[in-house]
C-alpha cells in the first residue's frame, strides 16, 4: 500500500533535485528547470495531502492554479533569456552581470 509518506518521499526528492539544480547551474535554462522540479514537487504535496486527509478536490485545484502559473513563469523566463541572449550571445547567468546599468 502506498501511503502519504511515499509521497511526501518523492516530493522532498524532486524538491533537492531542483533546488540543486538551482544552485550549482549557471545556465539560465537549466536554472528554470530547477524551479519547475520545485514547483512539481509542490503539486504532489497538494495532490498527496488532499487525498489522505480530506478526500476531497481542494489539493488538485490548487495543483491546477500551480501548473497554470508556472506555464505562465515559464514563459516569462524565456522571454527573458531570449532577450539576454539577442544581446550578449550567451544564455550563462554569470555573463548577464554586464547589463547592470
Amino acid at each position: 500500500m502506498i501511503g502519504l509518506q511515499h509521497y511526501l518521499t518523492v516530493s522532498a526528492l524532486l524538491f533537492s533535485v531542483g533546488v540543486f539544480g538551482i544552485l550549482t547551474r549557471k545556465n539560465a535554462v537549466s536554472i528554470l528547470m530547477g524551479i519547475e522540479l520545485i514547483l512539481n514537487s509542490a503539486n504532489i504535496n497538494f495532490v498527496a495531502f488532499s487525498r489522505f486527509t480530506t478526500g476531497g478536490l481542494d489539493g488538485h485545484i490548487f495543483a491546477i492554479f500551480s501548473i497554470a502559473l508556472a506555464a505562465a513563469e515559464a514563459a516569462v523566463a524565456l522571454a527573458i533569456i531570449l532577450g539576454i541572449y539577442h544581446r550578449i550571445q550567451t544564455i550563462d547567468v554569470d555573463k548577464a552581470q554586464e547589463l547592470k546599468g
